[in-house]
Order: C-alpha cells, then sequence, then structure tokens
C-alpha cells in the first residue's frame, strides 16, 4: 500500500481506520481549520463543535457544481471525529491551512534522476 503520511498515526492516534486508509491512498485530503479567520469564529456559532475542530477531512476531486453534496469531517487535535457538516450547508473555501504536521513518506517525493 502507498503511504502518503509516515507519522499520521502518531499525530492522528483516534483516528478511523476508514479515513486513515483514504488519506494514505489519496481518495480523501486532509488540512488544518485556520481558527483565526473571521468565517471559522461565525461557522462556530452555528455549531459549537467546531470550535474544537483542528482538522477536516474531503474529498479532494469533487467538482464545484457538485459541492453542495459533498461532506466534510471535522476532527480534533487527535483525530477523534467531531461532526459532519454537508457542503450544502457550509463551504471550506478560506477557512484551510495545510498540515505541516503530517510528514510526506519519501514515495511522494520524486527522487533526483528520475
Amino acid at each position: 500500500m502507498n503511504i502518503k503520511y509516515t507519522n499520521i498515526e502518531s499525530e492522528l492516534p483516534n483516528l478511523q481506520s476508514i479515513l486513515k486508509d483514504s488519506l494514505q491512498k489519496e481518495v480523501l485530503d486532509i488540512k488544518i481549520v485556520d481558527n483565526n479567520c473571521d468565517k471559522y469564529h461565525s461557522e462556530c456559532q452555528n455549531c459549537p463543535l467546531l470550535d474544537k475542530a483542528k482538522y477536516v477531512v474531503f474529498s479532494p476531486y469533487v467538482q464545484k457544481e457538485y459541492r453542495s453534496y459533498e461532506h466534510f469531517v471535522f476532527l480534533d487535535h487527535s483525530g477523534e471525529t467531531l461532526c459532519y457538516k454537508s457542503g450544502r450547508d457550509f463551504e471550506l473555501f478560506g477557512m484551510l491551512k495545510p498540515c505541516i504536521n503530517l510528514e510526506l513518506s519519501d514515495e511522494n517525493f520524486p527522487q533526483n534522476g528520475h
């Protein structure tokens, strides 16, 4: 199996297996929720569980016209699922940062001369 992140189990020990496997196979993507943006604070008013969210898992392959059918999985700092939000009710644009704490495996970096 391809391994995208070498330290996903230590960084997110409570992550559900299905999410971990989907992230490792690049079926889903994970980003850090930017808790400093106004949009995030506004959404926390509507869903108090989001206040504890550190990560969001989503599909990077959903085309813009189908985003209302998409579902987002919000996770806490340990990978525990907090809540699910629908693209119909929620838009992630402007709320995400890269996961710099997750280390990419060597398989994800082209080697010199290849």
